[in-house]
């Protein structure tokens, strides 16, 4: 799964909500988008009233990689759509999932997945899911 996180405010928040889903092993990549980049070198490509949106010192996106199973991905949609909001509206993110035909190095996922309730207030209860299915990841 990947998600390039827009609203980086939301990045704690995100992180504790996937924890706590039993969605681990995320690495955070510092990322930027053309659009930022063209901005900050000053390029003729971007109409100076297009650049000054741009402009500022805030972070420009998060980049999220975890490697999950097939059936975490309806959960952690739920966990980016509950942190961060519909990704359909601007400035919010995209995300997207790679299939996976190899995996070496992972620790297996904990063996408990929250209610829905835990989701939204990152807290909560969890249900014994049982163990590892072993399908390919995504």
């Amino acid at each position: 799964m990947v998600l390039i996180l827009n609203k980086t405010d939301a990045l704690e928040y995100l992180l504790e909500g996937l924890s706590a889903a039993g969605i681990g092993g995320a690495t955070i990549i510092p990322s930027s988008g053309m659009a930022m980049t063209l901005s900050k070198m000053n390029s003729s490509f971007l109409s100076s009233s297009i650049r000054s949106m741009f402009s500022g010192e805030e972070d420009d996106n998060k980049t999220i990689i975890s490697v999950i199973e097939d059936e975490q991905l309806e959960l952690a949609r739920r966990v980016v759509y509950n942190t961060v909001g519909d990704l359909s509206q601007p400035n919010t993110g995209i995300m997207f999932t790679i299939p996976l035909d190899f995996v070496e190095g992972r620790r297996k996922r904990r063996a408990s997945i929250p209610t829905e309730e835990s989701i939204k207030d990152n807290k909560g209860s969890k249900e014994e899911n049982g163990k590892d299915k072993g399908s390919k990841g995504t």
